[in-house]
């Protein structure tokens, strides 16, 4: 009588949705809800050869979730992984008589051996592009000194400086990776590059050691060490010892870092630096959900300084941060603020003005780029030199100038483009799953013709007590916003199934996505989508609106339809 279930349609079920229970359902529930779905669903309860046919199938993918479910091992995989955990290779070898925690543990082993064969095949290159502009002739020009010169109505813009570095990592084995650096520079016409090798290896769990060789055609041959070691849970150290050969000699450099967690959120350090500048420096780090404060104290040669750091993190989808600081030493003192937004999936941009003396104004221009399939970073920072005076002006352009540029770009260019790739990933999306949607769709309207007699048994029951009626339910994506007026609505009438879920004039379901539910099926891949329903209890009309993975409970007061009104 069972029909065999593709492995496809068991891995696009979510087994807990679609028995409607709870993730920490006791094995009581799990049985009370299985029991309820095979009476719906039972095939010999149903004569018609079509109704039979879409029973049998509905029943074996509700038999399918509970063999998982109420198994503690495939369970224990399952709360991990997903489904695809309980295929994964290896399985096989797991004794079944072992305890979920002991199957916990073997499969994060498996899990390891499969990330650390991955990490043997990416190199996590990281790049760095600076671009140093001289923007002084904008602010500090005497227009007078040029009247008489050819072509000197417009201010000098030029490049004085340049900086790229790169670098890759190349892991050989578990516990040793090869990292290979270079870099290189130019400035007003002098320029130079450098080349590293690093050989990390991890120790044990508290510690690591690092090999560096270095060479370029300013420095000579570098040679360098790297310790870091866990001291205590809450307090760990890193050393960095460098022997640097120059045409003046050997030039030994020695830097130590003590940290130690003071809590959960705040780090403090001590460091210590001798060699070519030589200084001592201390800092608290303090860095929550919400906000990034530093503040340092630095005695040193050539400079001793402080610092005091804030940066705001806002909760919102573009990751919005504002940040500011101060910092004032023997070189003179420099306020900085700015900000920084995500402006697409992989590219954050960010802007800050910095105010000093006798550094004058610089607008500093970032941007941040990184793709997760290879691990991969680029970062491009251009740093404009405005004046070498507190000018008014100065501050007022770089502030005023990047908020503006930032503004009209987005509106213009960064929104159209990204409504257009949400567009077309949606589209993609909506192609590559339309078959399964379709099999969803009909899976759903089949549990609906299945659930018919079971509805009206309940309807009867509910009205003979005054209870718990679903008048009308939808589920899909609503538009109420005016803005997206233009947007197309995309819901299904869920009433049919929400009602065969009433149980003693109570509807319950729990926290996750309703599309797997009994009857139900995602009208709008990839979009944001909501629950309506409309219920009468009691006589009296109620009205809700829920979202997707949210948990929901009614009858409730809260719900009633103020009639008065």
């Amino acid at each position: 009588m069972a029909t065999a279930l593709s492995e496809e349609e068991l891995d696009n079920e979510d087994y807990y949705s679609l028995l409607n229970v709870r993730r920490e359902a006791s094995s009581e529930e799990l049985k009370a809800a299985y029991r309820r779905l095979c009476m719906l669903y039972h095939p010999d309860k149903h004569r018609d050869p079509e109704l039979k046919s879409q029973a049998e199938r509905l029943f074996n993918l509700v038999h399918q979730a509970y063999e998982v479910l109420s198994d503690p091992q495939t369970r224990a995989i399952y709360d991990i992984y997903g489904k695809r955990g309980l295929e994964m290779e290896g399985w096989e070898v797991v004794e079944r008589r072992r305890t979920p925690a002991e199957i916990r543990e073997e499969f994060e082993r498996l899990q390891r051996e499969r990330e650390e064969r991955r990490l043997q095949q990416r190199t996590n290159p990281k790049g760095t592009i600076s671009v140093g502009i001289d923007a002084t002739d904008l602010f500090d020009r005497y227009e007078e000194e040029y009247e008489d010169v050819s072509g000197s109505g417009f201010p000098q813009i030029e490049i004085n400086k340049m900086h790229i570095s790169q670098s890759i990592e190349a892991p050989l084995t578990a516990s040793d990776t090869a990292i290979l650096s270079g870099s290189l520079s130019t400035q007003n016409g002098n320029g130079g590059g450098s080349i590293n090798f690093a050989l990390r290896r991890v120790t044990s769990a508290k510690g690591w050691g690092e090999l560096e060789f270095g060479a370029g055609d300013l420095q000579g041959p570098l040679f360098g060490l790297k310790l870091f070691r866990n001291l205590t849970p809450r307090c760990f150290v890193t050393t960095n010892c460098a022997l640097q050969f120059s045409s003046r000699g050997i030039r030994p450099g020695l830097t130590t870092v003590l940290a130690r967690n003071l809590d959960k959120n705040t780090v403090g350090y001590l460091q210590w630096r001798w060699g070519i500048q030589s200084a001592m420096n201390t800092s608290i780090v303090r860095d929550t959900k919400t906000s990034h404060f530093t503040v340092a104290l630095q005695l040193g040669i050539p400079h001793s300084f402080a610092l005091i750091s804030y940066q705001h993190k806002f909760q919102d989808d573009d990751q919005t941060r504002v940040k500011g600081s101060l910092k004032a030493g023997f070189f003179g003192t420099v306020v900085e603020y700015g900000a920084e937004r995500k402006i697409s999936r992989h590219s954050v941009l960010g802007a800050a003005v910095s105010v000093g003396v006798p550094q004058g104004v610089s607008l500093k221009i970032k941007e941040s780029v990184h793709f997760m399939l290879n691990r991969a970073s680029q970062t491009y920072f251009f740093p404009i030199h405005l004046t070498d005076q507190l000018l008014p002006s100065a501050v007022f352009y770089a502030t005023v100038g990047p908020l503006v540029a930032y503004f009209a770009m987005h509106r213009l260019i960064i929104k159209p483009y990204l409504r257009a790739q949400k567009e077309k990933e949606l589209e993609k999306q909506r192609e590559s799953t339309a078959t399964d949607i379709l099999q969803k769709k009909q899976e759903a309207e089949a549990a609906v013709r299945l659930m018919q007699e079971s509805v009206r048994r309940i309807i009867e029951a509910e009205e003979s007590r005054m209870g718990l009626i679903i008048v009308n339910a939808w589920y899909g994506k609503f538009v109420n916003d005016k803005s997206r007026k233009s947007e197309k609505v995309k819901v299904i009438d869920v009433t049919v199934p929400l009602q065969c879920l009433v149980k003693d004039s109570k509807l319950i379901l729990t926290e996750a996505s309703k599309a797997g539910l009994p009857g139900f099926y995602d009208p709008c891949v990839g979009e944001e989508k909501n629950l309506k329903v409309l219920y009468q209890f009691r006589g009296v009309l109620h009205q809700v609106m829920a979202l997707d993975s949210e948990a929901l409970r009614i009858p409730k007061q809260s719900h009633r339809i103020d009639t008065d009104g």
